[in-house]
């Protein structure tokens, strides 16, 4: 598990990867249009010992949250991976590309699928990625980072052109990702501005869901989160998190204060587990800002819960 983050890993790793079947690398740039209640995904899967790439790109907004009926959806399993180009300069049969322009900060994104949906957009760092620093996450020993940045540009929907220009998280992962290893938590994000901002993984440990590891940014110092909790209200409809709460304490021993409230989603069938993914209203510490609650069950615990809340045991 590595613990830094430096220009040569904005690269394929490949060659220190092994030749086990599950090694995997990916990339994942988060963006949104809070305005429209509007947010997207560019993702991407590599598995060099299987030779695929799987991934593509996502855009909701609350007008619709299957997969088969968002805005736009292109989630390929198992394309052939290019193996001469690398990942900092790239174009990728999903329709992704990324060109790492200043590396581990500056990135130029673009998606094509004509006439469907073309993104441009840009993302610029504004921290350094910071490394995943606790065991037990349910990425396991993949070496794994996030970063806040800014992301401009647009996404064009057919005929429609939604500006971006919002503060929003990227990760980068390489490592053993069997497709059977989720158990059930909760990926959380929320930025009100470079200076204030938070990241909390969660587990669940004796029926509650606890910070399992996480940062804030306060006032434009960050430290690992070493405790807290989330906590959820849900439409007894859909099972979807309606409202959200996030408190914890960092490494130094600042509180970490959050209220959500979900503007849209988009849920994902992601091979053993599902992601039912929220586009977030926060307010962080009491600053105003938005990000994603990526809500994350095993497809028979999810099941179960919504049997149980129908009133049916089978």
């Amino acid at each position: 598990m590595s613990t830094s983050f430096a220009p040569r890993d904005d690269d394929f790793h490949f060659a220190e990867m092994g030749d086990r079947w599950w090694m995997t690398e990916t990339s994942w740039f988060s963006f949104c249009n809070p305005e429209q209640k509007l947010g997207g995904w560019l993702y991407t899967m590599a598995r060099p010992n299987i030779g695929t790439v799987a991934g593509g790109a996502w855009v909701w907004d609350d007008t619709a949250h299957l997969p088969w009926e968002v805005l736009y959806n292109a989630n390929y399993t198992a394309l052939r991976l290019p193996r001469d180009q690398d990942l900092s300069d790239i174009r990728l049969p999903t329709g992704v590309s990324i060109r790492a322009v200043e590396r581990t900060r500056v990135y130029d994104l673009g998606f094509e699928d004509d006439p469907h949906c073309r993104m441009s957009l840009r993302f610029e760092g504004v921290m350094a990625p910071r490394p995943l620093r606790k065991a037990g996450s349910p990425f396991g020993g993949a070496s794994h980072f996030d970063q806040f940045g800014r992301v401009t540009g647009e996404v064009r929907l057919g005929d429609r052109v939604v500006p971006i220009d919002c503060l929003a998280m990227r990760d980068r992962s390489w490592g053993p990702r069997p497709e059977h290893r989720p158990k059930r938590s909760a990926y959380v994000t929320g930025v009100a501005s470079p200076r204030d901002a938070f990241l909390a993984v969660t587990r669940w440990e004796d029926e509650r869901e606890v910070i399992a590891y996480g940062f804030m940014i306060r006032d434009g110092e960050t430290a690992d989160l070493v405790s807290g909790m989330r906590e959820v209200e849900r439409d007894p409809a859909t099972g979807f998190v309606t409202r959200i709460g996030i408190t914890g304490q960092d490494a130094l021993g600042r509180r970490l204060e959050a209220e959500g409230t979900r503007l849209s989603g988009l849920v994902i069938n992601r091979h053993s587990f599902i992601d039912s993914n929220g586009l977030i209203a926060w307010s962080i510490n009491g600053h105003e800002g938005h990000g994603e609650d990526q809500d994350m069950w095993p497809i028979h615990d999810w099941a179960a819960m919504r049997r149980a809340a129908r009133g049916r045991t089978a």
